[in-house]
């Protein structure tokens, strides 16, 4: 465990934004946020920019993410490049080094991820956790690196993530709930916070007036061409038809889970409140939305609140 220092990477996370915020009202300078994820970091920020253009926040979002990639994958990817910057291997995004990505300008905010099947296996984040971190830090000094917490899979999914002891989590709370203590486990090793969307998710899922269910009328077995169960409220993708086929996705975001994805790093990343906010995606229904802003921001204030990095 490193020492705190009086730099501003190690402020304490309320601290640490007012001066980013005020720097960039001072300067009329965007707030820079760059993401080293995958699909799921793809998901969560989807509707952000909307969101804070309406919010009156000027915004520049990087990329460094590549579907279903691990720490692990992550990091290899950049070692290939400092030993060899020729190498294809270390340049995987669209032609380009993670190390090019983040010399193009100064990042405020950069976020690390772990790929959402492995994410319940404390066991896959180290060392590669601590690896990109001080790489990242070694090359953007200034800014703040934080975790992106994911979200458990739909509660009707047919897998819920490796153990770290073998086998797979049970169901979406116990999936939730070994990806987050790994999360936070990680983070509190390299003094780092963490944007809390998975805990978000889990908070709508535990609703009782919220949450998703299993239509329980459905012929699953024997769909009907073209019909769809009810998926009410429901936070990932779920069922949707390809032609002929019936296909099952009960690990990305749909529409609204993006956008409950996007008021959480909304309310993180700028310490406001997303409830005054009238942007909502298509086919999110007024009075869900209302209910997903909500939810951020009661879960993003409890995790400011408890956060000492």
């Amino acid at each position: 465990m490193q020492k705190r220092s009086i730099r501003t990477r190690h402020l304490p996370i309320t601290l640490f934004f007012l001066f980013i915020l005020q720097c960039a009202s001072a300067q009329k300078q965007p707030l820079r946020l760059f993401l080293i994820g995958n699909s799921f970091s793809q998901n969560a920020t989807q509707f952000l920019p909307e969101l804070s253009k309406e919010g009156g926040h000027e915004l520049i979002i990087g990329r460094a993410e590549l579907g279903g990639c691990s720490l692990q994958r992550h990091w290899e990817h950049a070692a290939a490049a400092e030993a060899n910057p020729n190498d294809e291997k270390g340049k995987p995004y669209k032609g380009k080094s993670l190390k090019m990505l983040l010399s193009e300008g100064t990042w405020d905010v950069i976020t690390l991820q772990q790929y959402s099947k492995i994410s319940t296996d404390l066991s896959t984040y180290e060392p590669y956790a601590t690896k990109l971190f001080e790489y990242v830090r070694k090359l953007q000094p200034n800014a703040r690196i934080v975790f992106h917490q994911t979200w458990a899979y739909r509660s009707d999914s047919n897998d819920f993530g490796q153990l770290t002891e073998g086998g797979e989590a049970k169901n979406e709370q116990e999936m939730w709930g070994k990806l987050r203590a790994a999360y936070r486990a990680t983070a509190a090793s390299l003094q780092a916070a963490v944007i809390p969307t998975g805990d978000a998710f889990w908070q709508m899922s535990t609703s009782r007036k919220w949450a998703y269910h299993r239509d329980k009328n459905f012929d699953f077995k024997n769909p009907a061409m073209s019909k769809l169960p009810d998926q009410t409220n429901s936070l990932h993708v779920g069922y949707a038809w390809n032609k002929e086929k019936l296909n099952f996705d009960s690990h990305h975001a749909s529409p609204a889970g993006c956008y409950l994805g996007a008021l959480v790093w909304y309310g993180y990343l700028f310490q406001e409140s997303p409830m005054k906010l009238t942007f909502v995606p298509e086919n999110v229904p007024a009075n869900f939305a209302k209910q997903l802003r909500k939810t951020a921001w009661k879960t993003v204030k409890k995790e400011l609140k408890a956060s000492v990095y």
